[in-house]
């Protein structure tokens, strides 16, 4: 395996072709093990993954703590590599519970503080609110993050889960290097208006939910019993008849995968690199061996006779059910 490189669009850094998406690590997908976690990010960092992304709001700092402290165990050239991608502006109860979004200047410069601190650096490599403040115009939320990158806190301005009217907004107030947003076989809306916008300006995409939360891995069972705090057990894509309807899909890749001789996750998160340069999939490798077959799609090559079939079996908007419940829906845009 030879770990390419991609920019997080024309502003901004080179970056290894595959991200790991470290929420698994801490919230929403049942317990997770520390050491296994810490050992992942290890191995990351060896196989050459430099974009690490977060949030502050997973397992309220837990997350950023993780790979803090995974940073100062690894080696000197493994940590200089690394580019951590920071999500904030989601606001979190003691219980757990979301409360909505906060994305005033002076809150943006507050979780900032805060970020640098648990994670131990001087500086963050792209930060990016986790979604519109419906009550704060995006102006003023990146013009926030422009003055820490000016100050050297930030390096980068990215974006996450919103629509063209709202990147072109951004984009005018100071440059964006980079939008994260869902996007897989199974999730493709941003395809008609928002990819368009984003190559229009030169933003790159980071794409998260590349396995949809597993369910197009190859490894998600029907029988597959969901504890209470993971997030799947409320998403409308694994419940009943959605789930039944999903994984028939699944079982139509797997034939594909099959005749390549290569895994369910790894055809699917190809799929995800063959959809250009500009495209960074996130991995949401909790373990080292999902890791390192997350990272085998790197020497999958898809033919055009392949991607032919791909389409066949599972064609745009072939999934059952939202990607979110309705509650979180509404704070999305299109």
């Amino acid at each position: 395996m030879t770990m390419r490189t991609r920019s997080l669009g024309t502003t901004g850094p080179q970056v290894s072709a595959l991200g790991l998406g470290c929420m698994g690590m801490s919230a929403l997908y049942g317990e997770a093990d520390r050491a296994e976690s810490i050992a992942t990010l290890h191995a990351a960092l060896e196989a050459g993954v430099t974009l690490l992304d977060t949030g502050d709001f997973y397992g309220m700092g837990h997350n950023e703590m993780l790979i803090g402290e995974a940073l100062r165990a690894a080696p000197a050239a493994r940590r200089e590599q690394a580019l951590v991608s920071v999500k904030f502006g989601a606001l979190r109860g003691p219980d757990g519970s979301w409360l909505g979004y906060d994305g005033r200047p002076a809150a943006v410069k507050n979780f900032a503080a805060y970020s640098l601190q648990r994670l131990g650096v001087d500086h963050i490599d792209v930060y990016r609110i986790a979604r519109l403040d419906p009550d704060v115009p995006i102006e003023e939320t990146v013009g926030a993050i422009a003055e820490l990158v000016e100050k050297g806190y930030v390096r980068h301005i990215g974006l996450s889960e919103v629509g063209a009217e709202t990147i072109r907004r951004a984009a005018a107030t100071a440059p964006v290097s980079d939008l994260q947003i869902e996007y897989s076989l199974i999730s493709r809306g941003i395809e008609d208006e928002i990819l368009p916008t984003t190559r229009e300006l030169g933003i790159g995409i980071t794409a998260y939910g590349v396995l949809s939360r597993g369910l197009i891995s190859g490894h998600f069972t029907a029988d597959r019993q969901l504890g209470a705090g993971d997030f799947r057990a409320m998403s409308p894509r694994f419940q009943g008849e959605n789930l039944r309807h999903n994984l028939n899909l699944v079982e139509a890749l797997r034939k594909i995968a099959e005749q390549k001789g290569v895994s369910v996750a790894q055809i699917a998160i190809s799929w995800v690199l063959s959809r250009g340069e500009d495209i960074v999939p996130l991995v949401g490798a909790r373990r080292r061996d999902r890791l390192t077959e997350a990272l085998g799609a790197l020497d999958v090559t898809l033919e055009p006779a392949d991607l032919a079939a791909i389409e066949e079996a599972v064609p745009a908007g072939a999934a059952a059910g939202d990607r979110y419940p309705a509650a979180q829906m509404a704070h999305l845009e299109s």
